[in-house]
Parts: structure tokens; sequence; C-alpha cells
């Protein structure tokens, strides 16, 4: 029996923990790491944060705890001394249709901020995040890039589908059964079975939502080991991973690869593939150029449009597709599609990832499976484009979005239909106080606007319950959800509460949506704009002081990523070396 080789040990004279365990005056830094428990050795190594967003919120986070034991595993057994903390999520699922959505976003930017914080003010020399629910991804990533510390990130697993009268369903269908139950589509003991059993594990939506999308994201930038987003979060299989991620970030810092090494430009294109070819959350639009943004990248929503519209739509996953992330898992997961898009030429291979490999020496031994039909090869797509399409116009000037995978019309001409607030509009939704054929505008709810941006999946999937999905379209300042489809447009820029074009429609204003053609666009003339530009005037939210107050006041442009400050762009040092 061979014994185990045991870690080299690492330099801290370069390392930021030095600053807390190095010295006669740390003497009192090193008093608070005794009284953990920690010994001299265990002080002597580097210090790796292993964040979590663990909270019993919703079932995205549930089961993240039990996966930072592992990764602490990892951590301790290649080297390192691991410091578990953890930080806020807020659940879309649950904070949707209220004011409540309204917090979601802005949870983004508090998630990287507070993980930034705590490892300077700890001086942690890497970082392994753990993350479910949807801003909770972005977030920490984000955060990896901001400090540029060795850093892995995991996802904490998909759920799984639950079934309801001999299909797999999602979150999604009960959203949309609401719609179906206001028109007496479905009664109340149906709609009782459904959301009893559309959820029936621990892990984030089951479909090709916000929070799978970015965890496809993970893999595709190249900051989460091979494989790992696709295990759902019930599964054993997961803590393998986790503990792998511990060893692979003590790696990372041996030989001082960081996440600005691994997140360039490349491969920020070869995520905004991935999005695009599995038809992926209108979200990834503006979580993409938020990442960028912390590396100092330029890339705007209108990069992710050209990415988009060059890339083929091959994965056939819900909400517009047929499977969800566990079918996909199923198949051999993200690998296999990253694989497909390598084969037909759509990824840049020579991208360097968390396992110290490139993009294709990671994907050399995979294979696409014959005999299934979750991922198609880019030579026979699902369509000739990736599945989003940024759109422009006179009504956009900033650009705007809309997830277009398996639509069949894909033009659509009508009259607006002006709401101020979701609240409003979603109360017209139920009462069917619409028209088919209406654009139904929901404005005043961008980031500033809103605050906070919110999605409306509780106005979309009540239109597609009611069976008119398709037949009439939805147009915001704000956002959809990953599990939003038809024509449902968001993102719109400039928002209104800065005085955009969308603010300035009237009711029964003409509006055409050209997906084809890329366009939006209200039958307006510049001067007729103008005019009402100069009538126009601002409005009070209701968030006059606290966390969205102070969000309302620094965040910019959705078409920018909707940060709120400046990046890597303007720095004058960075954290990993202080």
């Amino acid at each position: 029996m061979t014994r185990e080789k045991k870690p080299s040990a690492i330099d801290k004279s370069r390392l930021p923990s030095r600053h807390v365990t190095v010295g006669p005056e740390r003497a009192p830094h090193r008093a608070f790491l005794y009284a953990m428990g920690l010994s001299g050795e265990d002080i002597a190594r580097p210090l790796v944060g292993v964040a979590t967003t663990w909270n019993e919120a919703a079932p995205c986070n549930i089961a993240l705890s039990r996966q930072a034991q592992a990764t602490k595993k990892g951590v301790a057994g290649a080297g390192g001394t691991p410091r578990e903390f953890t930080t806020i999520t807020v659940t879309d699922g649950i904070a949707m249709g209220h004011a409540g959505m309204k917090s979601s976003l802005v949870s983004r930017e508090i998630i990287a901020d507070s993980v930034e914080l705590v490892m300077r003010g700890h001086c942690y020399d890497a970082l392994v995040g753990l993350a479910g629910c949807d801003k909770s991804l972005p977030g920490l990533m984000m955060a990896m890039l901001r400090l540029n510390v060795p850093s892995v990130f995991l996802y904490g697993g998909t759920i799984l589908p639950g079934r309801f009268q001999g299909k797999d369903v999602t979150i999604v269908d009960v959203f949309e059964a609401v719609g179906a139950h206001s028109i007496g589509r479905m009664s109340d003991d149906e709609l009782s079975e459904l959301e009893c059993i559309a959820c029936p594990s621990s892990g984030s939506c089951g479909g090709q939502f916000t929070a799978n999308t970015m965890a496809c994201v993970s893999e595709a930038l190249g900051l989460a080991l091979p494989g790992s987003a696709g295990a759902p979060a019930p599964y054993d299989s997961r803590d393998a991973f986790a503990e792998e991620s511990g060893r692979a970030v003590m790696e990372l810092l041996r030989r001082n690869i960081r996440p600005r090494d691994i997140v360039t430009l490349k491969a920020i294109e070869n995520a905004a593939t991935v999005v695009a070819a599995s038809g992926g959350s209108t979200n990834g639009g503006l979580h993409l150029p938020a990442i960028a943004n912390e590396a100092g990248i330029d890339f705007d929503l209108h990069a992710f449009g050209r990415i988009a519209q060059r890339t083929p739509y091959i994965a056939d996953l819900k909400p517009a597709g047929r499977y969800v992330m566990k079918d996909l898992y199923d198949i051999g997961g993200v690998p296999v599609l990253m694989k497909a898009l390598l084969d037909g030429g759509y990824l840049h291979g020579d991208a360097l990832t968390v396992s110290g490999k490139t993009i294709a020496e990671n994907l050399r031994d995979v294979v696409v499976p014959k005999g299934q039909d979750v991922v198609r090869p880019t030579s026979s797509p699902l369509s000739r484009t990736g599945g989003l399409v940024v759109l422009t116009g006179n009504l956009a000037p900033e650009g705007a979005i809309v997830k277009v995978a398996q639509m069949k019309n894909l033009r659509f001409t009508g009259p607006a239909r002006c709401f101020d607030c979701e609240e409003d509009a979603f109360a017209a939704v139920e009462k069917r106080e619409y028209r088919e054929g209406d654009v139904i505008v929901i404005r005043y709810e961008g980031p500033k606007g809103g605050p906070g941006m919110r999605e409306m999946l509780s106005t979309t999937a009540a239109l597609y319950g009611q069976g008119v999905g398709e037949k009439v379209a939805l147009l915001t300042d704000g956002r959809f959800s990953g599990g939003t489809h038809g024509f449902s447009i968001g993102h719109v820029g400039p928002e209104a509460a800065i005085g955009g074009p969308i603010g300035l429609l009237r009711d029964g204003d003409t509006i055409t949506i050209d997906v084809v053609a890329g366009t939006l666009d209200v039958a307006l003339s510049e001067a007729e704009l103008a005019e009402r530009r100069r009538a126009w005037k601002p409005r009070l939210h209701d968030f006059q002081s606290g966390a969205l107050w102070r969000y309302a006041q620094t965040v910019g442009p959705a078409e920018k990523g909707a940060v709120t400050h400046p990046g890597a762009r303007a720095e004058t040092h960075v954290f990993a070396d202080i």
C-alpha cells in the first residue's frame, strides 16, 4: 500500500494571508484563529474562502451547505486551510410577481460586494464559490474576477423534474397553470396537485432558465470544472465535484493561475455561444456584460446579440423545448453541448480553464452520443441562429432582447397597451382586459426606475396559461425570467425612468417587432417623439431610502449589464496583489 503524497508547501510571502498570519505583530490575529481550533500548521497554510449562498429560502440553495463540507475537505487535503462563509440570495421563484422581485437583481451586486468584503477583510488567498439560484451564480463569478485570486466556481445542481399527468414538469408549469386556472382550464384540485409535485427535490429550477443557463456559462467560461454543472443537487456525485473543486483551487494557487487569466474575451464569447445554442435565458445578455466588466473586457448586449445571430440553436431544452437539465446530464452534461459546438467550429478551443487545460483539451475524449435528441449536431440544428435575438430601433436605441427559441412567427405588429408597473399589467391579464394582437407595455421597471429591473414571469406565464402566449406581445424596460418564452421583449433601453422612448408611448401607438430584421420600432416620427419628450416628467419611485434607493443612484444601463461600478478599467490595484 502506497502512502498518499503530501502536498508541497506554498510560500505565503506574496499571498494576502501574510497580512493576518505572519510576524509577531499579527499575534492578535492568530489568537482569533487559534480560538476556532486551528493549529499553527493550519495558520501557516494558505487561507481559502469557501463561500456559499446557502439558506432556507428555497430548494435552489438548501444543498449548498452539504457540498461546502466536501469542498473544504478537498482544500484541506491539498494543503490549504478552508474558511467557510455564507452570503445572501434572493430566490426568484418566491420573489416573483410582487415587489419582492425588485430585490432580485440588486442581490447580484450585494453578493459580489459581500464576498469581496469578506475576502478583503480577512485576507484570504483563494476562493471556491458555490451558488444555486439565478443571481447568485453571476454574483459569485463577478467577485472572483474582481478579487482575481485563484478561484473555482461550483453550481449547486439542478432540481429533479416533477411528474404531472404523464409529463415532466417544472416550476414554470405552475406559473402557467395560474393563467389556465384563471380562465377555468384547470380546476382547483389540479392546480393543488401540480404545485405539490412540481418541485420534488433540492436544486435550482429544472429547465434552461437563468440558473441552469449560468451554470452552463460557468463551464464555458472555464471557471468551473468540466462536467460539474450537470448533476442534480440530490446526487452524491455533486460532493465528488465539490471535493475536486477544493483540490483544483489549491493547484491554481500553486501555479498562480487567476480568474482573469481564464476569463478573456474568447471565454466570454464561448459563454455567449453556449447560452445561444441552448436557448438560454435572456438574462445571459445582462450577466455576461457584468462579468466582463469585472475583468475590464468590452462586451455589451450588442456583442452578445452578434454571437447569438451566428450561433445555431442545438439544445432542445425547456422552456421552448422538451427537455430539462437532468436530461442533458443523462447524456453527458454540458461537455456534450460544448463538444458539439467545438466540433462545429463555434468555440475557441484554446481558452484556458480551471482544470489547467484548455477547452479543447478538456473535451478531447468527449463524444456526442448517438440515439438522443437533447443535443443536435451543429449541421442539423433546431434553427440556424441562436435562441436569443437583440433588437434595436427608435423604441430601443440602446437595444432590447427576446428569446425566440422554437417560435414560429417572427414578426408582430400591434397597438400599445401601456402600464406603468407590473401589478397593473398582471391585474389586467387576470381579468383578460386585453385583445389578441395587443403589445402590452410594462414600463418604469428598469434598473433605476423599478428600481431593480423586475422579472415578469407571472404576467407572461399567465398569458401562456390563457392560451395567448404568441397572440399577445409584451415589452418592458424590466426583465423576463429565463422561464419566459414567446413575444416577450425585455431590457428595452434607455429605460422609461430616464426619459427613454418606452416612457413616451401612449395607448394605441403602433409597435412593430421584427425578429428577422432585428428591429423594434414605434410608428412615430422623430418630431412627435421629441414633442412628447418635452412634455415628459420624471417620476418618483416608492424607494427613497435603503438598499434599493442606493442601487438606483449607482446602477448603469441594461445594455452594459446594469452594473454599479466602473470595473477593472478603473482599478489602480488588484486585491490578489496586496
